[in-house]
């Protein structure tokens, strides 16, 4: 099984930013553990700021991989062009938030990827991207 991580604008700051809402864990540390884990799983990883790079990304894979967990982040609530580049591509996506979108800002309830996912994860901190991995086994 050949999986891969996307990460949106400001994930990189996981660890630092905000850790009351996202952690104390950076995601590089985590990621380790994940590959740990799931040894029979082919994990890979990417994070990019910018909207354009995530969209190439997901032309990149968007044919040739098993699953797709995608956490667009703010990208999610503002990004037509990653929502279409979802539906283009024939691997399944998970949309996956870090923290309960719903309980935050009126503006990160929609989301312009969720029409087009396999499925949506959110609230369970970094344990979302487990979750998520699941999904796909």
């Amino acid at each position: 099984m050949k999986l891969i991580i996307i990460n949106g604008p400001n994930l990189n700051l996981l660890g630092k930013r905000e850790p009351e809402i996202y952690g104390s864990k950076t995601f590089e540390d985590y990621f380790k553990k994940l590959q740990e884990k799931f040894k029979n799983v082919e994990l890979s990883y990417f994070q990019s700021n910018i909207e354009g790079e995530i969209i190439d990304k997901l032309h990149e894979v968007g044919f040739n991989f098993d699953g797709i967990i995608l956490n667009a982040a703010a990208y999610t609530h503002t990004s037509v062009g990653i929502g279409d580049a979802v539906k283009g591509i024939e691997t399944p996506v998970v949309e996956l938030h870090i923290s309960n979108v719903h309980a935050r800002e009126e503006f990160r309830h929609h989301s312009y990827i969720a029409s087009a996912a396999k499925g949506v994860i959110f609230g369970f901190g970094l344990k979302g991207y487990e979750l998520a991995i699941q999904s796909f086994l």
